[in-house]
């Protein structure tokens, strides 16, 4: 008995944990074992692989033998453990899967386990016990031998697809704005004045510092969001799918219209005003400047989440964003007020009103993007229930 308690390889205590989060994130586990049924049966159901209710029989490696294409694909969509299984086997339930449009990921140590993890859309292999053969065969080499190690890598490779989208939607979305202001003041000033002599919404330096102040600087910063606490709790992505899905080109249209039209209208209602304060530069053009770069601010701040409010997200999650605003807040300011950069820019100090009113557009848009997330998640709750 000391003898056969010896040769005992017990799984991992972090294995139970992982498989959890993996069903919590929508990623179906399967064993495939050259192990007796019994011992396979048992080792998945203490990993939680198979439910203890769960008394779908495994499928053995002589069953799979009979088994024609279409047979074994329906097999693998109802059984989680495969026992007696050979490479040959391996190979064509890897197969299956992927003719249903599944993503695999497939592990392995052996040399035996080579084809099946050049054919699986993910190949890994185990550093440790894993053979050269498998290594080569493999994406994706485990240098710690942990099944917990892949479900990390899949949480850090949503968080990266999530701040990929904020940052597409952050800097697309800014730049409509830019692009409508730029494309319809020629259109606002013949409606107000009948002509286009104050055509130019913004100078050209002006276009720079807005796209490595607000675009650069916070873009960058956006990208250092820290995982969202539901991230992992979520289905896959469709690997069709398009980066615009779920909602994101329609958010990314309209903020981009709403930074348009927020800096137009502000625009609009200073053209004339104190056109000789401070230098020569049109008073509007600094209104429009520094309209966008606040509403670019806010909407950076409003983007840090579409599937939770401002209010529960962890303020220490992504500090970088944070000092990125709080620095770009300033320089805008420091721009407006500081004489040799004002006169750099050609710009002109605003008052302290329509300084708020600038600041006061921007939190407006965020109020808007915190109201239309509110309602997408009250409808995503309504479609669940």
């Amino acid at each position: 008995m000391i003898g056969l308690l010896g040769i005992i390889d017990p799984p991992r205590p972090e294995a139970r944990t992982a498989i959890a989060t993996c069903n919590d994130a929508g990623i179906r586990v399967l064993m495939i074992t050259g192990d007796h049924p019994l011992t396979a049966r048992a080792i998945a159901r203490e990993l939680g692989i198979v439910g203890a209710d769960d008394h779908t029989p495994s499928v053995t490696g002589r069953e799979i033998e009979v088994m024609d294409d279409d047979q074994l694909m329906l097999a693998v969509k109802t059984t989680s453990v495969f026992a007696r299984v050979s490479p040959e086997h391996k190979l064509r339930i890897v197969r299956a899967l992927r003719a249903q449009g599944e993503v695999v990921a497939m592990t392995g140590d052996g040399v035996n386990d080579a084809p099946a993890l050049r054919q699986a859309d993910i190949g890994v292999a185990m550093g440790i016990t894993g053979t050269d053969v498998s290594k080569e065969a493999a994406d994706i080499v485990l240098r710690d031998d942990n099944f917990a190690t892949i479900v990390s890598s899949v949480e850090e490779g949503r968080v990266i697809y999530d701040n990929l989208r904020r940052f597409v939607n952050y800097s697309l979305g800014g730049n409509i704005g830019k692009v409508l202001v730029l494309l319809l003041w020629p259109l606002v000033m013949l409606i107000i004045t009948g002509a286009t002599k104050d055509a130019i919404a913004l100078m050209p330096l002006q276009l720079l510092w807005l796209n490595l102040m607000t675009d650069g600087l916070l873009g960058l910063a956006m990208g250092t969001e820290q995982a969202e606490p539901d991230v992992m709790m979520r289905k896959p992505v469709d690997p069709g799918s398009s980066i615009w899905s779920d909602g994101w080109g329609t958010r990314t249209i309209w903020v981009g219209v709403a930074i348009g039209v927020g800096a137009l209208l502000l625009g609009a209602g200073y053209h004339g005003v104190g056109t000789t304060r401070g230098g020569d530069a049109p008073y509007f053009q600094s209104v429009i400047f520094t309209a966008i770069a606040f509403m670019q601010i806010f909407q950076a701040i409003g983007n840090r989440s579409t599937r939770l409010p401002l209010h529960r997200l962890d303020w220490k999650g992504n500090p970088t964003l944070l000092l990125a605003a709080g620095f770009v807040f300033l320089a805008q300011i420091a721009v407006l007020y500081t004489p040799f950069l004002r006169d750099a820019f050609h710009l002109q100090p605003l008052s302290a009103l329509t300084l708020l009113l600038c600041i006061g557009v921007g939190v407006l848009l965020l109020v808007a993007i915190e109201t239309v997330e509110w309602r997408q998640r009250v409808h995503r709750e309504a479609v669940k229930v």
